[in-house]
């Protein structure tokens, strides 16, 4: 459950500060530890391990350019206001009914990928902070781990380095990303006098959800919020 998005705003925020003083060496560590090597099997381009494809504005930029019926706002809209308009921090990539990737061919190749998206180019290496089994919050650095590609390869130093900073570039733009579209959510429902609440927020989404309904999204669009019409279809 999303917080409230002061709330957000501020966790977003400490975040980055924890981001910046992460050492891209440690990450760079664990990178030739791991030894992930793909094996350009295709499964992380699927719904089986992979829900959505969110986009950093810079990929929404280029996507427009050459398929921009394929952008959507992301699901898991975190904010609604009392008129029923829903908000999210970014835009996502359509799939094909099956859930898998529109640019993942019959044979399980990405038909774009020297344009491929930020997040396509670091996978299965991430940067997130949560908690552990033991409720103890530490650095999450792989994703996926054993579910596809292998394992324990030689990957030079060099290498590891260039990866780790592509991750800590990827997650900080993703932490700008998020910043900037709670401030500009925050202004917007401070303008129009409009008080987040929690449970009516569920309530909308929920009766969206289950309705066949059209409704407008605001997306987080490089500092602004961009009104987008979308289906309750497009998201179960």
């Amino acid at each position: 459950m999303a917080a409230c998005p002061d709330v957000a705003l501020a966790e977003y925020r400490a975040e980055l500060d924890f981001l910046r003083d992460y050492p891209a060496e440690k990450l760079a560590e664990v990178i030739m530890h791991v030894g992930f090597s793909c094996t350009c099997c295709g499964r992380c381009c699927t719904r089986v391990f992979n829900g959505h494809v969110y986009l950093l504005t810079e990929d929404t930029r280029r996507l427009r350019e050459f398929a921009p019926e394929m952008l959507m706002p992301a699901p898991g809209f975190p904010y609604s206001d009392p008129d029923g308009s829903f908000y999210v921090s970014g835009y996502c990539l359509r799939t094909k009914p099956n859930g898998d990737c529109v640019f993942l061919n019959e044979a399980r190749c990405c038909t774009i990928y020297d344009q491929r998206f930020a997040i396509c180019r670091i996978y299965p290496y991430m940067l997130h902070r949560e908690p552990d089994l033991q409720g103890r919050v530490n650095w999450r650095q792989i994703g996926g781990l054993d579910e596809h590609g292998e394992y324990n390869t030689i990957i030079p130093a060099a290498e590891a380095e260039a990866v780790a900073a592509d991750v800590i570039a990827y997650e900080t733009a993703y932490l700008e990303q998020e910043i900037l579209f709670h401030e500009a959510l925050l202004e917007m429902f401070s303008a129009a006098g409009i008080r987040f609440v929690r449970r009516d927020h569920d309530r909308r989404l929920r009766n969206f959800l289950k309705n066949s309904s059209e409704t407008v999204v605001y997306v987080g669009d490089d500092g602004a919020l961009r009104p987008e019409r979308v289906q309750a279809s497009d998201y179960r």
